[in-house]
């Protein structure tokens, strides 16, 4: 089915007014997109990034716009008419889409990745690449959860989790988001993993990864809860020990929950954390040995750091 995309330019101290004229016209499912409303969301909720993409912010300044759609039919153009005409004042633009422009298109920018020497993550509507040779295969599903692979900070963990991954050994991802970093540890021979969030959206999407490749829930669990709090979650976790421990989340993140982090992990075990952007590592490095750690490794991509710790 086609339909109509039609937007309407406005300015932020008039977006409220052209939402209520619209509502009040008989127009629903409205999208607003304002570079005023997006910047505070991205301040309010600061503690999940440590800077916004120049990419983005660029995509973003000036705009203040509403969307919505109509069938694009007879009835759909008549019905952009009498908009038209009840609002001469504004100027209203239409694209004709389909369906599949929207639910589908954002597909083609997931390709395989090849991550380290041991490890291929392939979108679940791909085939694996026919030179995967050896390579484990993680089918992942990308969607609002963060962690596809293609990001830098998760290559780095995969890459570490390469070399530590292996059969008797337990893994406990923290701010696991989908998923990729418990079920590649799962792929490379781990016995177990836990993984938490503090997003109620990630265990459903973890579970249904996971799924994909084969994993259900003898091997993986999810929860959604703050392991630094004194909760249930905190409650199920006490006593447990991991021989792997990672966290690819941020700065300010990690150094919260270090201390955690280290007594959850066993003697003789690694934590693995990501997502350090450039400019923050020293603290962050000063923050891991003051709850025990030891930097082992670290690595370095595209503007952003990861350590690899063991404890003293």
């Amino acid at each position: 089915m086609r339909w109509l995309e039609i937007t309407v330019n406005t300015s932020h101290s008039e977006l409220e007014a052209l939402t209520a004229r619209l509502v009040s016209l008989g127009v629903d499912s409205l999208i607003t997109e304002d570079e005023e409303e997006i910047r505070r969301f991205l301040e309010d909720n600061r503690k999940y990034w440590d800077y916004v993409d120049e990419e983005f912010a660029a995509s973003i300044r000036g705009i203040s716009r509403i969307k919505f759609y109509l069938e694009d039919s007879e009835a759909g153009r008549a019905e952009l008419k009498r908009l038209e005409s009840a609002m001469p004042e504004r100027e209203f633009s239409a694209v004709s889409v389909k369906d599949e422009d929207w639910e589908n298109n954002w597909k083609e920018y997931y390709k395989p990745i090849n991550v380290g020497e041991g490890l291929v993550i392939v979108p679940s509507w791909l085939s694996a690449p026919e030179d995967a040779g050896d390579r484990a295969i993680l089918r992942l599903d990308p969607g609002l959860i963060f962690g596809t692979g293609a990001h830098a900070t998760t290559r780095m963990c995969l890459k570490a989790l390469q070399n530590y991954s292996g059969a008797g050994k337990r893994v406990l991802d923290l701010g696991c988001g989908s998923g990729i970093l418990a079920i590649a540890a799962l792929l490379l021979g781990c016995d177990r993993a836990v993984g938490v969030d503090i997003d109620e959206k990630a265990p459903p999407v973890v579970m249904e990864n996971a799924a994909l490749n084969g994993i259900g829930g003898d091997r993986l669990s999810v929860f959604a809860g703050d392991v630094t709090a004194d909760s249930e979650l905190t409650r199920r976790l006490r006593g447990e020990r991991f021989e792997i421990v990672t966290a690819n989340i941020v700065a300010d993140v990690i150094i919260g929950i270090s201390k955690r982090a280290r007594e959850l992990m066993s003697d003789g075990g690694v934590f693995i954390t990501s997502g350090i952007i450039e400019g923050r590592e020293t603290e962050v490095a000063a923050a891991l040995e003051r709850a025990g750690f030891i930097i082992k490794e670290r690595y370095y991509e595209e503007g952003w750091n990861a350590f690899l710790c063991t404890g003293e």
